[in-house]
């Protein structure tokens, strides 16, 4: 479809089979099939965690990323904790993603200054629900931004979706904005012909073999 259609998995351990033990290491194993394939960005969204079990696990999912970019003559994937600037900072993460109703990137970056030893500016992604709000997320100076949902899902049939013409105003915000939300490899060619620079998907990734659907997407 797009060589340079950026890819965002997010990540939801609760959506695996078995005991809690069990559901770690399967997301684990695809976190690192989605780091081997290329993935951009991969979000860490486990919110039910506790602080302590959360940051033992974004260590454990920032070694395998670094281990990949080592090994790659070409590292591209990045790792962003959902909402937690302080779980980022302790894990080496490269940033957050903020939901709506979170803090300002601006407030991150100030921690992150404290906190980073001079680690470097922090990557940070904010969720959107319309054109307006990808704007603002561009006037608080997001990297990018995610607009959801763009189609019905299943799971959210009383939610209403953003629709295509949405997506494509909320491309116009001045940063890239990544489409999420009942995507399909059906689908999503209409999502980058709307102007968005990439996908964004839990089941997507973590339900496909991901070499399949990276190699599909990005044509």
């Amino acid at each position: 479809m797009a060589e340079s259609c950026l890819l965002y998995y997010i990540t939801d351990r609760a959506a695996f089979p078995g005991d809690e033990r069990g559901r770690r290491r399967c997301l684990v194993d695809k976190i690192a099939e989605a780091a081997i394939h290329g993935v951009d960005y991969i979000q860490l969204r486990e919110k039910d965690l506790p602080i302590r079990e959360l940051e033992s696990l974004a260590r454990e999912v920032m070694q395998i990323i670094l281990e990949q970019k080592t090994e790659s003559r070409e590292p591209r994937t990045v790792l962003l904790i959902n909402s937690r600037t302080d779980v980022a900072l302790s894990a080496g993460a490269d940033g957050v993603h903020l939901q709506s109703n979170d803090i300002l990137p601006q407030e991150v970056r100030a921690a992150w200054r404290t906190g980073a030893y001079g680690a470097g500016e922090p990557l940070i992604g904010v969720s959107c629900h319309s054109p307006q709000e990808a704007v603002q997320a561009a006037a608080n100076q997001a990297a990018f931004a995610v607009l959801a949902p763009v189609f019905e899902k299943k799971d959210a049939a009383a939610t209403k979706p953003a629709g295509l013409d949405a997506l494509s105003q909320a491309s116009d915000s001045g940063i890239p904005v990544l489409a999420l939300g009942g995507v399909t490899l059906q689908n999503a060619e209409s999502c980058l012909r709307a102007g968005a620079a990439g996908i964004a998907a839990i089941r997507l990734f973590q339900e496909n073999d991901i070499a399949t659907i990276v190699s599909t997407l990005r044509g």
